[in-house]
């Protein structure tokens, strides 16, 4: 049993996956309507929306540890997030070069995990095709920052920014899928 398809997860913390989406559609539209954004700003967006991102995984993680046996998963996930968003925060003056790699490691290990959380999930939910999308899409961006070091802030802003936005997206679907669960009949294995 996974933490991301439990079913009691789903019908009482499918909010939190709303808002790991919202925050990531609004850090992606940032990047997207301000391009021209400086280092500095863009460092501090990515922190912001890591840090959040990784307190919501923590949080879901031990709120469902005694009922979720894979829940050090979400846990290991939220805290790589937190410790990239706190590393942002203490080294603001990174190059670019440096945040590049760093998002690059932050975005393959999130999606390595995603697509190993959507693997390891019961199929009769068929619920985790996004997230094995948001997983190949985290990995994708990995490889694409670690294969162009040398693009240009402007398109690592872009980069970043379509990628959170299509990222924001699928767990924000994600969420209406596990809240549209919660409606339906009563699943097995609940209470």
């Amino acid at each position: 049993m996974n933490i991301l398809a439990e079913p009691r997860l789903m019908r009482q913390h499918w909010w939190m996956l709303l808002i790991r989406g919202i925050a990531a559609v609004l850090f992606g539209l940032a990047a997207l309507f301000w391009p021209g954004l400086t280092l500095l700003v863009l460092v501090t967006l990515f922190g912001a929306y890591a840090l959040i991102d990784g307190i919501a995984a923590v949080i879901g993680a031990i709120r469902e540890r005694h009922v979720a046996p894979r829940w050090w998963v979400l846990l290991l996930e939220g805290i790589v997030s937190i410790i990239v968003g706190i590393l942002t925060f203490i080294w603001p003056g990174i190059t670019a070069l440096a945040l590049l790699f760093l998002i690059a490691a932050w975005a393959i290990i999130t999606g390595v995990v995603e697509i190993v959380a959507a693997l390891s999930m019961n199929r009769a939910l068929a619920l985790e095709w996004t997230l094995a999308l948001a997983g190949i899409l985290s990995l994708l961006l990995g490889a694409f920052l670690i294969l162009q070091p040398a693009a240009s802030l402007l398109g690592l802003v872009w980069a970043i920014g379509v990628y959170a936005l299509i990222f924001g997206v699928l767990l924000i679907v994600r969420a209406f899928q596990f809240r549209s669960r919660t409606r339906g009949p009563q699943l097995s294995g609940s209470r």
